[in-house]
């Protein structure tokens, strides 16, 4: 795993934004994995400068999400298909028919789980983007969640509840179940970008970096990945 150890939020947005927008410019049919949650604000918020100060072309990237809240629907404002479009794919000129997320108000489960495996493995990508959760997870992929795992419904862990409550106006309002790429999908993009960023994540980057690799921790399997680049800040990075 390549470490990058960065100042502050601020720098690891703009190194993280160096990396995603080499492999567009590299590739401009690029598949992009991409994250929600307040980590990637700063980089997402760079890409769209990036675009308007240099024109970057986004007409033929197809992109991919990790996760998506069970029960929101996409027009709903916490739904992460609502997220992406509001603080990315708009800034970007990405329409809806160039993305791909699961469908929160699915009916059936199994069948909306086998719908994106079958999705994931018709585009692989180029570059999957990862947050890093304070327990270890990666995705919604909680503690102890197999690393074979596919696309599959997801228990949230209290503390990622928590972590997430700040974006509803109640912790009573945020979804319990969530769908998630699993790590055997997140394992399969080609390179891995994975950002942390503040204290509270120290922990987890320790455990991620050099514990064992085991399932309690789903974030340690990058460690056997052929091309993962951590970027952190020094607050995150502080027990390396």
């Amino acid at each position: 795993m390549k470490i990058i150890i960065t100042k502050n939020y601020e720098e690891m947005s703009e190194r993280a934004a160096g990396v995603i927008l080499g492999v567009v410019k590299q590739n401009p049919k690029a598949v992009l994995g991409l994250a929600t949650g307040t980590t990637p604000l700063g980089l997402y918020a760079k890409m769209i400068s990036d675009r308007r100060e240099k024109g970057t072309d986004y007409s033929q990237i197809r992109t991919v999400n990790l996760d998506e809240y069970k029960g929101l629907p996409k027009t709903h404002e916490q739904s992460y298909a609502y997220f992406m479009k509001k603080n990315l794919f708009d800034g970007l000129g990405i329409t809806p028919e160039q993305t791909n997320i699961e469908n929160g108000t699915a009916k059936d489960e199994e069948a909306e789980c086998l719908r994106y495996d079958a999705l994931l493995e018709e585009l692989p990508r180029d570059i999957q983007l990862l947050g890093l959760g304070s327990n270890g997870h990666i995705a919604f992929n909680e503690p102890g969640t197999p690393f074979s795992s596919g696309t599959h419904v997801v228990e949230l862990a209290e503390s990622t509840v928590k972590d997430n409550a700040r974006l509803f106006e109640d912790i009573s309002e945020v979804p319990r179940k969530a769908y998630t790429m699993g790590i055997k999908q997140i394992m399969q993009a080609k390179k891995i970008l994975i950002l942390a960023s503040g204290a509270n994540k120290a922990d987890a980057v320790y455990k991620m970096v050099k514990g064992e690799v085991t399932e309690q921790v789903p974030a340690s399997i990058l460690q056997l990945h052929p091309d993962c680049t951590l970027i952190a800040d020094e607050a995150a990075a502080q027990k390396l």
